[in-house]
Protein backbone atom coordinates (compact mmCIF):
# COMPACT_ATOMS: atom_id res chain seq x y z
CA UNK A 1 0.00 0.00 0.00
CA UNK A 2 2.91 2.07 0.62
CA UNK A 3 4.31 1.88 -2.88
CA UNK A 4 2.78 4.35 -5.50
CA UNK A 5 2.49 3.10 -8.65
CA UNK A 6 1.46 5.32 -11.55
CA UNK A 7 -0.52 4.13 -14.59
CA UNK A 8 -0.82 5.76 -18.18
CA UNK A 9 -4.88 5.08 -18.49
CA UNK A 10 -6.04 4.75 -22.21
CA UNK A 11 -8.51 7.09 -23.31
CA UNK A 12 -11.25 4.68 -22.71
CA UNK A 13 -10.54 3.40 -19.54
CA UNK A 14 -9.87 7.46 -18.55
CA UNK A 15 -13.54 7.27 -19.62
CA UNK A 16 -15.01 4.48 -17.59
CA UNK A 17 -13.20 6.33 -14.70
CA UNK A 18 -14.57 9.98 -14.98
CA UNK A 19 -18.29 8.18 -15.63
CA UNK A 20 -17.13 6.33 -12.73
CA UNK A 21 -17.17 3.11 -13.81
CA UNK A 22 -13.70 2.02 -12.74
CA UNK A 23 -13.64 1.65 -8.84
CA UNK A 24 -10.94 -0.37 -8.31
CA UNK A 25 -7.79 1.93 -8.46
CA UNK A 26 -5.93 2.46 -4.91
CA UNK A 27 -5.45 5.80 -3.86
CA UNK A 28 -2.16 6.09 -4.43
CA UNK A 29 -2.62 5.62 -8.22
CA UNK A 30 -1.62 8.38 -10.01
CA UNK A 31 -4.16 9.15 -13.64
CA UNK A 32 -2.23 10.94 -16.44
CA UNK A 33 -3.62 13.14 -19.24
CA UNK A 34 -0.99 12.73 -22.37
CA UNK A 35 -2.33 15.48 -23.92
CA UNK A 36 -2.14 18.15 -20.85
CA UNK A 37 0.95 16.37 -19.08
CA UNK A 38 -1.30 16.65 -15.61
CA UNK A 39 -1.24 14.34 -13.21
CA UNK A 40 -4.07 14.17 -11.13
CA UNK A 41 -4.37 12.46 -7.66
CA UNK A 42 -6.65 9.26 -6.96
CA UNK A 43 -8.04 10.31 -3.31
CA UNK A 44 -8.84 8.23 -0.80
CA UNK A 45 -12.22 8.93 0.88
CA UNK A 46 -10.90 7.37 4.38
CA UNK A 47 -7.63 9.37 4.29
CA UNK A 48 -9.50 12.88 4.27
CA UNK A 49 -10.22 14.77 7.31
CA UNK A 50 -14.37 16.41 6.18
CA UNK A 51 -13.61 19.69 8.04
CA UNK A 52 -17.20 20.97 6.89
CA UNK A 53 -19.90 20.86 4.55
CA UNK A 54 -19.58 24.02 2.49
CA UNK A 55 -22.62 24.03 0.65
CA UNK A 56 -24.57 21.90 -2.62
CA UNK A 57 -25.36 22.73 -5.81
CA UNK A 58 -27.70 20.61 -8.40
CA UNK A 59 -25.40 17.85 -8.63
CA UNK A 60 -23.25 17.37 -5.32
CA UNK A 61 -22.36 18.76 -2.03
CA UNK A 62 -19.45 20.34 -1.37
CA UNK A 63 -17.24 19.71 1.76
CA UNK A 64 -13.94 21.18 3.01
CA UNK A 65 -11.64 18.32 3.62
CA UNK A 66 -7.47 18.33 4.50
CA UNK A 67 -5.47 15.66 2.72
CA UNK A 68 -4.12 13.83 5.25
CA UNK A 69 -0.72 12.93 3.01
CA UNK A 70 0.01 16.58 1.93
CA UNK A 71 -2.12 18.55 4.78
CA UNK A 72 -3.52 20.84 2.13
CA UNK A 73 -7.02 21.90 2.09
CA UNK A 74 -9.64 21.25 -0.63
CA UNK A 75 -13.13 22.05 -1.36
CA UNK A 76 -14.25 19.04 -2.80
CA UNK A 77 -17.42 18.01 -5.10
CA UNK A 78 -18.97 14.83 -4.47
CA UNK A 79 -21.90 13.24 -6.70
CA UNK A 80 -24.02 10.27 -6.06
CA UNK A 81 -23.16 6.96 -8.83
CA UNK A 82 -26.55 6.74 -9.17
CA UNK A 83 -27.64 10.13 -9.98
CA UNK A 84 -25.00 10.25 -12.96
CA UNK A 85 -26.20 6.46 -14.04
CA UNK A 86 -29.70 7.06 -13.69
CA UNK A 87 -29.75 10.29 -15.44
CA UNK A 88 -27.23 8.40 -18.21
CA UNK A 89 -29.42 5.81 -18.80
CA UNK A 90 -32.26 8.50 -19.29
CA UNK A 91 -30.87 10.53 -21.68
CA UNK A 92 -30.46 13.57 -19.69
CA UNK A 93 -27.42 15.36 -19.52
CA UNK A 94 -26.50 15.29 -15.87
CA UNK A 95 -23.55 13.11 -16.49
CA UNK A 96 -22.73 15.30 -19.21
CA UNK A 97 -22.18 17.79 -17.14
CA UNK A 98 -20.26 16.41 -14.56
CA UNK A 99 -17.71 15.02 -17.46
CA UNK A 100 -17.32 18.28 -19.19
CA UNK A 101 -16.77 19.99 -15.58
CA UNK A 102 -13.92 17.64 -14.73
CA UNK A 103 -12.65 17.91 -18.50
CA UNK A 104 -12.82 22.11 -17.99
CA UNK A 105 -11.10 21.65 -14.94
CA UNK A 106 -7.99 19.87 -16.56
CA UNK A 107 -7.91 21.95 -19.63
CA UNK A 108 -8.21 25.48 -18.03
CA UNK A 109 -4.69 26.88 -16.74
CA UNK A 110 -4.75 29.96 -15.35
CA UNK A 111 -4.55 32.32 -11.83
CA UNK A 112 -8.18 32.82 -11.86
CA UNK A 113 -9.56 29.55 -12.49
CA UNK A 114 -9.62 26.23 -9.97
CA UNK A 115 -6.77 23.38 -10.90
CA UNK A 116 -8.47 20.00 -10.78
CA UNK A 117 -6.20 18.82 -7.49
CA UNK A 118 -7.77 14.90 -7.34
CA UNK A 119 -10.57 12.37 -8.26
CA UNK A 120 -12.36 9.76 -6.21
CA UNK A 121 -14.41 7.23 -6.90
CA UNK A 122 -16.56 4.63 -4.62
CA UNK A 123 -19.32 2.73 -5.49
CA UNK A 124 -21.56 5.07 -4.27
CA UNK A 125 -20.16 8.36 -4.68
CA UNK A 126 -17.76 9.70 -7.29
CA UNK A 127 -16.18 13.25 -6.97
CA UNK A 128 -13.27 15.95 -7.76
CA UNK A 129 -11.54 18.54 -5.83
CA UNK A 130 -9.99 21.81 -6.65
CA UNK A 131 -7.83 24.15 -3.98
CA UNK A 132 -10.20 25.89 -1.30
CA UNK A 133 -10.89 29.41 -1.58
CA UNK A 134 -10.66 31.03 2.55
CA UNK A 135 -12.39 34.07 1.29
CA UNK A 136 -15.86 32.35 0.49
CA UNK A 137 -17.69 33.98 -1.96
CA UNK A 138 -18.13 37.69 -3.72
CA UNK A 139 -21.68 37.57 -1.82
CA UNK A 140 -19.95 36.66 1.38
CA UNK A 141 -17.63 39.86 0.76
CA UNK A 142 -20.19 41.85 0.45
CA UNK A 143 -21.83 41.55 2.94
CA UNK A 144 -18.97 42.84 5.05
CA UNK A 145 -19.26 46.68 2.92
CA UNK A 146 -21.15 49.59 4.78
CA UNK A 147 -24.65 49.03 3.42
CA UNK A 148 -23.63 45.86 1.89
CA UNK A 149 -22.58 47.49 -1.41
CA UNK A 150 -18.63 48.17 -2.94
CA UNK A 151 -17.07 51.43 -3.55
CA UNK A 152 -16.32 51.84 -7.35
CA UNK A 153 -12.40 50.82 -6.94
CA UNK A 154 -13.36 47.77 -5.17
CA UNK A 155 -15.64 47.49 -8.00
CA UNK A 156 -13.12 48.11 -10.63
CA UNK A 157 -10.55 45.58 -9.27
CA UNK A 158 -12.72 42.64 -9.11
CA UNK A 159 -14.44 43.78 -11.96
CA UNK A 160 -11.02 43.21 -14.31
CA UNK A 161 -10.30 40.32 -13.06
CA UNK A 162 -13.50 38.51 -13.57
CA UNK A 163 -13.32 39.82 -17.59
CA UNK A 164 -9.55 37.91 -17.54
CA UNK A 165 -11.01 35.09 -16.64
CA UNK A 166 -14.17 34.88 -19.22
CA UNK A 167 -11.53 36.25 -21.92
CA UNK A 168 -9.38 33.25 -21.25
CA UNK A 169 -12.36 30.85 -21.25
CA UNK A 170 -14.17 32.78 -24.43
CA UNK A 171 -10.25 32.34 -26.18
CA UNK A 172 -10.06 28.32 -25.12
CA UNK A 173 -13.58 28.51 -26.98
CA UNK A 174 -15.75 27.91 -23.44
CA UNK A 175 -18.97 29.66 -22.59
CA UNK A 176 -19.14 29.90 -18.41
CA UNK A 177 -22.83 30.83 -18.61
CA UNK A 178 -23.19 30.77 -14.49
CA UNK A 179 -21.32 34.05 -13.33
CA UNK A 180 -23.31 35.04 -10.44
CA UNK A 181 -21.31 36.36 -7.24
CA UNK A 182 -21.97 32.67 -5.17
CA UNK A 183 -19.35 31.36 -7.87
CA UNK A 184 -16.85 33.93 -7.47
CA UNK A 185 -14.71 32.74 -4.66
CA UNK A 186 -11.84 34.72 -2.47
CA UNK A 187 -8.80 32.53 -3.09
CA UNK A 188 -6.29 32.90 0.27
CA UNK A 189 -3.80 35.52 -2.00
CA UNK A 190 -7.23 37.66 -2.05
CA UNK A 191 -7.64 37.29 -6.28
CA UNK A 192 -10.59 35.62 -7.37
CA UNK A 193 -11.43 32.18 -8.57
CA UNK A 194 -14.27 31.69 -10.82
CA UNK A 195 -15.97 27.80 -9.99
CA UNK A 196 -18.82 25.65 -10.91
CA UNK A 197 -18.18 24.83 -14.53
CA UNK A 198 -21.14 22.19 -15.12
CA UNK A 199 -23.14 24.32 -16.91
CA UNK A 200 -20.63 25.90 -19.35
CA UNK A 201 -20.73 24.80 -22.40
CA UNK A 202 -17.80 24.43 -25.46
CA UNK A 203 -18.33 26.63 -28.66
CA UNK A 204 -16.85 27.29 -31.62
CA UNK A 205 -15.14 30.78 -31.89
CA UNK A 206 -16.45 33.46 -34.36
CA UNK A 207 -14.35 33.51 -37.08
CA UNK A 208 -14.00 37.05 -39.72
CA UNK A 209 -15.46 34.67 -42.49
CA UNK A 210 -18.32 36.32 -44.11
CA UNK A 211 -22.16 34.85 -42.52
CA UNK A 212 -25.42 35.65 -43.95
CA UNK A 213 -27.02 38.88 -42.15
CA UNK A 214 -27.90 38.52 -38.73
CA UNK A 215 -31.99 37.63 -38.37
CA UNK A 216 -34.21 39.67 -35.79
CA UNK A 217 -36.66 38.43 -33.39
CA UNK A 218 -39.28 40.91 -32.35
CA UNK A 219 -41.45 40.20 -28.72
CA UNK A 220 -44.51 41.79 -30.65
CA UNK A 221 -44.46 39.73 -33.33
CA UNK A 222 -44.05 36.19 -32.65
CA UNK A 223 -43.28 33.40 -35.41
CA UNK A 224 -46.27 31.39 -35.59
CA UNK A 225 -44.88 29.02 -38.57
CA UNK A 226 -42.53 27.07 -36.04
CA UNK A 227 -43.63 24.01 -35.30
CA UNK A 228 -42.67 24.24 -32.38
CA UNK A 229 -43.81 27.13 -29.85
CA UNK A 230 -41.50 29.31 -28.32
CA UNK A 231 -40.84 30.32 -24.63
CA UNK A 232 -42.19 33.44 -25.87
CA UNK A 233 -45.29 32.61 -26.52
CA UNK A 234 -45.23 29.94 -23.59
CA UNK A 235 -44.71 33.34 -21.41
CA UNK A 236 -47.77 35.26 -22.77
CA UNK A 237 -49.99 31.92 -22.74
CA UNK A 238 -49.49 32.41 -18.73
CA UNK A 239 -50.09 35.92 -18.78
CA UNK A 240 -47.18 37.82 -20.18
CA UNK A 241 -48.33 40.61 -22.88
CA UNK A 242 -46.31 40.77 -26.12
CA UNK A 243 -48.33 44.30 -26.64
CA UNK A 244 -46.97 45.58 -23.64
CA UNK A 245 -42.68 44.88 -24.72
CA UNK A 246 -41.72 46.59 -27.84
CA UNK A 247 -37.89 45.55 -27.76
CA UNK A 248 -36.19 43.78 -30.64
CA UNK A 249 -33.22 41.44 -29.79
CA UNK A 250 -30.94 40.32 -32.95
CA UNK A 251 -30.33 36.65 -33.47
CA UNK A 252 -26.65 35.70 -33.20
CA UNK A 253 -24.83 34.40 -35.76
CA UNK A 254 -25.34 30.42 -36.85
CA UNK A 255 -21.59 29.77 -36.32
CA UNK A 256 -20.91 28.56 -32.76
CA UNK A 257 -23.56 29.39 -30.69
CA UNK A 258 -26.03 27.40 -28.41
CA UNK A 259 -30.18 26.68 -28.10
CA UNK A 260 -29.22 25.27 -24.10
CA UNK A 261 -31.53 26.97 -21.63
CA UNK A 262 -29.62 27.03 -18.37
CA UNK A 263 -28.43 29.47 -15.47
CA UNK A 264 -29.59 31.34 -12.65
CA UNK A 265 -33.05 33.27 -13.24
CA UNK A 266 -31.64 36.36 -12.10
CA UNK A 267 -28.65 36.52 -14.32
CA UNK A 268 -30.01 34.42 -17.53
CA UNK A 269 -29.93 36.76 -20.86
CA UNK A 270 -32.67 37.87 -22.66
CA UNK A 271 -31.22 35.99 -26.00
CA UNK A 272 -31.32 32.44 -23.63
CA UNK A 273 -34.86 33.40 -22.38
CA UNK A 274 -36.21 33.68 -25.94
CA UNK A 275 -34.08 30.45 -27.06
CA UNK A 276 -32.84 32.16 -30.58
CA UNK A 277 -29.59 31.00 -29.42
CA UNK A 278 -26.52 32.27 -27.59
CA UNK A 279 -22.93 32.58 -27.72
CA UNK A 280 -20.06 34.25 -25.71
CA UNK A 281 -21.54 37.87 -24.93
CA UNK A 282 -24.24 35.92 -22.78
CA UNK A 283 -21.26 35.99 -19.97
CA UNK A 284 -20.49 39.75 -20.48
CA UNK A 285 -24.37 39.89 -19.94
CA UNK A 286 -24.17 38.23 -16.61
CA UNK A 287 -20.55 40.29 -15.72
CA UNK A 288 -22.97 43.71 -15.79
CA UNK A 289 -25.95 41.99 -13.58
CA UNK A 290 -22.85 40.84 -11.14
CA UNK A 291 -21.25 44.76 -11.27
CA UNK A 292 -24.96 46.28 -10.74
CA UNK A 293 -25.29 43.52 -7.56
CA UNK A 294 -22.06 44.93 -6.46
CA UNK A 295 -23.05 48.90 -6.95
CA UNK A 296 -26.23 48.62 -5.68
CA UNK A 297 -26.95 45.11 -3.38
CA UNK A 298 -29.48 43.86 -5.46
CA UNK A 299 -30.18 42.81 -9.28
CA UNK A 300 -31.70 44.89 -11.94
CA UNK A 301 -34.59 42.23 -12.73
CA UNK A 302 -35.75 40.32 -9.89
CA UNK A 303 -39.61 40.01 -9.87
CA UNK A 304 -41.85 38.55 -7.37
CA UNK A 305 -41.43 34.94 -9.47
CA UNK A 306 -38.96 33.38 -12.26
CA UNK A 307 -42.18 34.61 -14.84
CA UNK A 308 -41.94 38.18 -13.60
CA UNK A 309 -38.13 38.37 -12.98
CA UNK A 310 -38.16 36.80 -17.04
CA UNK A 311 -40.53 39.24 -18.16
CA UNK A 312 -38.38 42.46 -16.60
CA UNK A 313 -35.43 40.67 -18.32
CA UNK A 314 -36.87 40.87 -21.98
CA UNK A 315 -38.64 44.25 -21.55
CA UNK A 316 -37.58 46.64 -18.59
CA UNK A 317 -34.35 48.71 -18.87
CA UNK A 318 -31.53 48.52 -15.67
CA UNK A 319 -32.28 51.71 -13.61
CA UNK A 320 -29.45 53.10 -13.22
CA UNK A 321 -30.45 55.13 -10.40
CA UNK A 322 -27.61 57.93 -8.97
CA UNK A 323 -25.77 60.64 -11.05
CA UNK A 324 -23.93 59.48 -14.20
CA UNK A 325 -20.55 57.83 -13.43
CA UNK A 326 -18.50 55.52 -16.01
CA UNK A 327 -19.08 52.39 -14.11
CA UNK A 328 -23.08 53.30 -14.53
CA UNK A 329 -21.81 53.43 -17.98
CA UNK A 330 -20.24 49.67 -18.72
CA UNK A 331 -22.58 48.58 -16.57
CA UNK A 332 -25.58 49.78 -19.36
CA UNK A 333 -23.42 48.77 -22.63
CA UNK A 334 -23.36 45.37 -20.94
CA UNK A 335 -27.14 45.03 -19.98
CA UNK A 336 -27.99 45.81 -23.71
CA UNK A 337 -30.66 43.18 -24.45
CA UNK A 338 -29.59 42.61 -28.04
CA UNK A 339 -26.42 40.76 -28.23
CA UNK A 340 -25.32 41.90 -31.35
CA UNK A 341 -24.77 45.26 -29.81
CA UNK A 342 -23.86 44.41 -26.35
CA UNK A 343 -19.97 45.56 -25.81
CA UNK A 344 -17.83 42.72 -25.82
CA UNK A 345 -14.32 42.11 -24.78
CA UNK A 346 -12.04 44.42 -26.33
CA UNK A 347 -14.12 48.21 -25.72
CA UNK A 348 -14.93 46.58 -22.27
CA UNK A 349 -11.19 46.34 -21.06
CA UNK A 350 -10.64 49.92 -23.21
CA UNK A 351 -13.84 51.38 -21.37
CA UNK A 352 -13.28 54.83 -19.11
CA UNK A 353 -14.35 52.74 -15.93
CA UNK A 354 -11.07 50.85 -16.38
CA UNK A 355 -8.47 53.80 -17.64
CA UNK A 356 -4.91 53.88 -16.03
CA UNK A 357 -5.32 49.61 -15.52
CA UNK A 358 -2.28 47.58 -17.27
CA UNK A 359 -3.90 44.35 -18.12
CA UNK A 360 -0.94 42.66 -18.09
CA UNK A 361 -0.39 43.72 -14.26
CA UNK A 362 -3.85 42.80 -12.75
CA UNK A 363 -2.53 39.36 -12.03
CA UNK A 364 0.63 40.46 -10.41
CA UNK A 365 -0.50 42.69 -7.45
CA UNK A 366 0.64 41.51 -4.30
CA UNK A 367 -2.06 43.03 -1.98
CA UNK A 368 -5.35 42.97 -3.04
CA UNK A 369 -7.68 45.20 -1.41
CA UNK A 370 -9.16 42.40 0.93
CA UNK A 371 -7.38 39.05 2.02
CA UNK A 372 -8.91 36.33 3.81
CA UNK A 373 -8.05 34.88 7.36
CA UNK A 374 -5.55 31.68 6.77
CA UNK A 375 -6.23 29.57 9.58
CA UNK A 376 -9.34 27.15 9.14
CA UNK A 377 -12.47 27.16 10.67
CA UNK A 378 -13.26 24.02 12.27
CA UNK A 379 -16.03 25.14 14.36
CA UNK A 380 -16.65 22.84 17.56
CA UNK A 381 -15.47 19.92 15.93
CA UNK A 382 -11.80 20.56 16.63
CA UNK A 383 -8.81 19.50 14.61
CA UNK A 384 -10.51 16.20 13.99
CA UNK A 385 -13.53 17.61 11.71
CA UNK A 386 -16.60 15.74 11.30
CA UNK A 387 -14.35 12.80 9.54
CA UNK A 388 -16.70 10.28 11.71
CA UNK A 389 -19.77 11.38 9.30
CA UNK A 390 -20.40 8.97 6.56
CA UNK A 391 -20.02 11.62 3.62
CA UNK A 392 -21.78 8.83 1.53
CA UNK A 393 -24.38 8.62 3.83
CA UNK A 394 -24.29 12.27 4.02
CA UNK A 395 -24.99 12.98 0.10
CA UNK A 396 -27.13 10.62 -0.50
CA UNK A 397 -29.58 11.71 2.02
CA UNK A 398 -29.61 15.45 1.04
CA UNK A 399 -30.44 14.38 -2.65
CA UNK A 400 -32.99 11.60 -1.85
CA UNK A 401 -34.78 14.26 0.36
CA UNK A 402 -34.64 16.51 -2.60
CA UNK A 403 -35.93 14.47 -5.19
CA UNK A 404 -38.82 14.39 -3.17
CA UNK A 405 -40.08 17.74 -2.33
CA UNK A 406 -38.90 18.57 -6.14
CA UNK A 407 -36.91 21.28 -5.31
CA UNK A 408 -33.68 22.95 -6.44
CA UNK A 409 -33.21 21.49 -9.75
CA UNK A 410 -31.44 23.03 -13.08
CA UNK A 411 -32.99 23.26 -16.62
CA UNK A 412 -31.53 20.50 -18.65
CA UNK A 413 -29.65 21.16 -21.98
CA UNK A 414 -33.09 22.01 -23.91
CA UNK A 415 -33.57 23.15 -27.19
CA UNK A 416 -36.99 23.76 -27.03
CA UNK A 417 -36.51 25.39 -23.64
CA UNK A 418 -39.29 23.72 -21.88
CA UNK A 419 -41.23 26.26 -19.34
CA UNK A 420 -41.94 24.50 -16.51
CA UNK A 421 -43.44 27.12 -13.93
CA UNK A 422 -41.62 27.90 -11.41
CA UNK A 423 -39.45 25.83 -11.27
CA UNK A 424 -35.49 26.88 -9.76
CA UNK A 425 -33.13 27.33 -12.15
CA UNK A 426 -29.39 26.23 -9.93
CA UNK A 427 -30.62 27.60 -6.85
CA UNK A 428 -27.99 26.78 -3.95
CA UNK A 429 -28.89 25.92 -0.10
CA UNK A 430 -27.13 25.83 2.61
CA UNK A 431 -25.97 22.06 4.08
CA UNK A 432 -26.51 22.74 7.69
CA UNK A 433 -26.24 19.09 8.57
CA UNK A 434 -27.86 15.98 7.69
CA UNK A 435 -31.70 17.19 9.17
CA UNK A 436 -30.88 20.34 6.47
CA UNK A 437 -33.63 21.24 4.48
CA UNK A 438 -32.70 21.06 0.75
CA UNK A 439 -36.18 22.75 -0.52
CA UNK A 440 -34.96 25.95 1.74
CA UNK A 441 -33.46 28.46 -0.97
CA UNK A 442 -30.60 30.28 -0.43
CA UNK A 443 -28.36 32.55 -2.34
CA UNK A 444 -24.79 30.04 -1.45
CA UNK A 445 -24.04 27.11 -3.59
CA UNK A 446 -20.08 26.67 -4.69
CA UNK A 447 -18.85 24.17 -7.16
Amino acid sequence: MGLKIEYLLTKQQCVLYKLGHITEVESAVLMKDPKQHLVVPILDLQRLTVVSALGRGATGVVFLVVNEESSESLALKVILRDSIEKKRNGNDDQYKRVWFEQQALMCVKHPLLPRLRGVLSTDKVVGYAIDYCPGQDLNSLRNKQTERMFSDHLIRFYAAEMVLALEYLHNLGIAYRDLKPENIMIQDNGHIMLVDFDLSTKLTPKTPKASPPPTTTTLTKPDKTKRRRSLLQRCCDSGISPEESVVAVTKPESCGNSNSFVGTEEYVAPEMILGIGHDFSIDWWSLGIVLYEMLYGVTPFKGTNRKNTFYRVLTEPARLVGEATLLRDLISKLLEKDPVKRIGVEKIKGHDFFRGIDWDLVLTISRPPYIPSQLLDHGSEGKGGIKEIDVELFVQRIFQTTVECGKNQVDDEDTTNEYNGDKNVNKGVWVNGLDNNPCQTNIFSVF
